[in-house]
């Protein structure tokens, strides 16, 4: 039975350097020496791919390496599951946590690698206020908690905030600061989108354009999609030095352009509209289109005759759509529209039952049609538990404006996992709902935010996280009352009006931190590998996370030999974290699980793991790893 420790990479995050070697061992073996990567052979490899000038062509700033090494690390942290929080934690498929982006980035890699379809962030537009995410690559999850209050100097648990520092023009670093803050967690956000993925990211004069040559980089400029312009305010601001500025930027970002496209908004009335039937063509109702063009396609100079004789050519400086014969073959099928009379300039029928099914999103957002802040500055006040409205956040983003964006985003009628890691007051995760309750999904959000303080102390929403928890409480409390009795889709699929919250904290298993001065307490105090105030939901849901298993995947509870013991993933995972396992009580328990994973099943291999202090001596511990063995469970792990 193998003992997992702090240093194993099961119990970490992934190790993107150690993933990123061994795939260049397995395309390139010949460049390692002793371990090594030879770079001068990795050059002669690659040939003339290789640029070795000192000034080249992309977004360079002081931190960068930094920035791009920080992404890489590891997390030392876990997300510890708060079923009081929570909305319908048992069968809820919604996630909310609190804590760092950054680090709650890393701890989703294993398990949500490659499987999130849209990912929507709202990041700190950088206007010199409180910038609650500093260049700090030492961070850690001790470090987390001392920013948000949570630790005091001496790394007790504490209530009270401390203030948060600005990122003002003025320090220098203005842009620098901000770039190294979004560059890890971009590059990390990329891992976790699926091959037909897609990212948006609302931005506004600030940083727009380092945004995008970021994005450039991230993603590669061949995934650039668009630049959405969304009219955020509908009256001018009288009292602007310059230009009232009515609009922020979305900008667009697809992990593979060749894979991903938009899906079609519905047809409004206003479209239908266009269309008319004024020959009474038997397709039905057509709209006209011009059949010529500017830009050159093939044989595109002649004239054409119409109903009275006259003639007509393609004009001044433009060409026929279409080569003779192909006109011909359209007028013939009676595509050409010649006007009431016959005597006007040929366009070409376009039926309704032939355009597509819906139309192509727009890059230009109006607020007429998808809401804008004083909107979403009432939408949030209509569902906060707060006193105080200076507490309403200045760039929350209107419902509208979501549902627009996942309307695009993602697949009606799907379970698609829709990202948001700078959540805010939950937006997103009321978009989500109301939009799965209009077109009957079952779409699933993941939403990450900092408990950050909130601008003025409230009694109870201390925190933007405590906001975001508190929205969508009362938005769940609201569509139950009105959609009550109607809670079902298709007959056999819940509608799924809840979340679970997570917490991001210190990992459970004890990290070995020896007291030089006092090496025999530190043994003995070492000698639980777990934190002893920590719960066995704790340990299963960090095991979970760093297994690779879904956060929301079934956990079965069955008592064996008088032992609690988990079935996680239909018995992909075992766990049993008893405080207490005697010699005598070996063999019934090691029985008692073989026999319960007989009767689960799993498609794949199995792991059962046990909390190393439990048992009683070596003897039991080899005894109970050597029954399990023989009944075919080899991976047997302990705590």
């Amino acid at each position: 039975m193998k003992k997992l420790t702090d240093q194993d990479p099961e119990t970490k995050s992934p190790d993107f350097v150690a993933e990123n070697i061994e795939q260049l061992k397995a395309l390139f073996p010949e460049t390692f020496t002793e371990d090594k990567i030879d770079f001068d052979v990795l050059k002669q490899l690659l040939g003339g791919r290789v640029d070795e000038r000192e000034e080249k062509y992309g977004l360079n700033w002081h931190g960068k390496r930094r920035a791009r090494q920080v992404a890489l690390t590891p997390s030392t942290g876990t997300l510890r599951p708060c079923p009081e929080d929570s909305v319908d934690w048992d069968t809820t498929q919604n996630l909310m946590i609190e804590g760092d982006n950054l680090e709650v980035l890393k701890l989703l890699q294993k398990s949500y690698a490659g499987k999130v379809k849209l990912i929507y962030i709202d990041p700190p537009y950088n206007t010199g206020n409180e910038f609650v995410y500093p260049d700090d690559f030492g961070d850690t999850i001790r470090n987390y908690l001392e920013l948000t209050g949570q630790l005091d100097d001496q790394g007790h648990r504490q209530e009270s905030h401390h203030d948060l520092p600005k990122n003002s023009a003025a320090s220098g670093r203005f842009h620098t600061d901000w770039l190294n803050m979004m560059y890890p967690r971009l590059k990390l956000a990329r891992n976790l989108l699926r091959d037909d993925g897609v990212v948006f990211i609302s931005i506004d004069d600030n940083e727009v354009a380092n945004l995008r040559r970021l994005g450039d980089d991230v993603f590669g400029e061949e995934n650039f999609v668009a630049t959405l312009i969304w009219q955020k305010v509908f009256s001018p601001k009288n009292t602007a030095k310059y230009f009232s500025e009515d609009h922020d930027y979305i900008l667009v970002f697809a992990k593979s352009k060749e894979t991903w496209l938009p899906e079609l908004l519905p047809r409004t009335e206003d479209a239908n509209d266009r269309y008319a039937n004024p020959d009474n063509d038997p397709r039905g109702p057509w709209s006209s289109s011009d059949l010529t063009a500017r830009n050159y396609y093939g044989d595109g100079q002649y004239s054409v005759t119409g109903r009275t004789g006259k003639t007509f050519g393609a004009g001044k400086g433009r060409y026929w759509r279409q080569n003779l014969e192909k006109f011909k073959a359209l007028d013939a099928d009676n595509r050409v529209w010649w006007g009431e009379n016959g005597a006007n300039m040929p366009r070409l029928k376009r039926f309704l039952s032939e355009v597509k099914e819906g139309i192509v999103p727009q890059t230009l957002l109006l607020h007429t049609t998808v809401g804008n802040t004083q909107e979403a500055k009432k939408e949030l006040l209509e569902f906060a538990e707060f006193e105080n409205t200076e507490n309403v956040l200045n760039s929350v983003k209107p419902t509208r404006l979501l549902r627009h964006i996942i309307r695009i985003g993602t697949t009606p009628g799907s379970d698609d996992i829709v990202l948001d890691f700078f959540a805010g007051s939950g937006p997103t995760g009321h978009a989500i709902m109301l939009q799965n309750l209009e077109d009957e999904s079952r779409r699933r959000f993941i939403l990450v935010q900092l408990p950050e303080p909130l601008p003025v102390p409230e009694k109870v929403v201390r925190t933007i996280a405590d906001l975001a928890k508190s929205r969508m409480r009362n938005v769940i409390k609201d569509l139950v009352n009105k959609d009550s009795g109607k809670l079902d889709l298709d007959g056999t699929h819940k509608k799924d009006l809840g979340f679970r919250v997570f917490k991001l904290d210190s990992s459970n298993i004890r990290a070995w931190e020896p007291d030089r001065d006092n090496l025999a307490a530190t043994l003995e105090e070492h000698a639980e590998h777990l934190k002893t105030d920590r719960t066995e939901a704790d340990i299963l849901f960090e095991l979970l996370l760093k297994l690779g298993l879904d956060l929301t995947v079934p956990i079965e509870q069955k008592i064996i030999g008088g032992k609690s013991v988990h079935s996680i993933g239909s018995g992909t995972l075992l766990v049993c974290l008893a405080t207490q396992i005697s010699a005598a009580e070996v063999e019934p328990l090691a029985l008692g699980i073989v026999e319960w994973h007989k009767q689960l099943a799993p498609a794949g291999e199995t792991q059962v793991v046990f909390r190393d202090s439990a048992f009683s001596d070596d003897v039991a511990k080899t005894n109970l790893t050597a029954i399990l063995q023989q009944y075919g469970l080899e991976n047997v792990r302990s705590l």
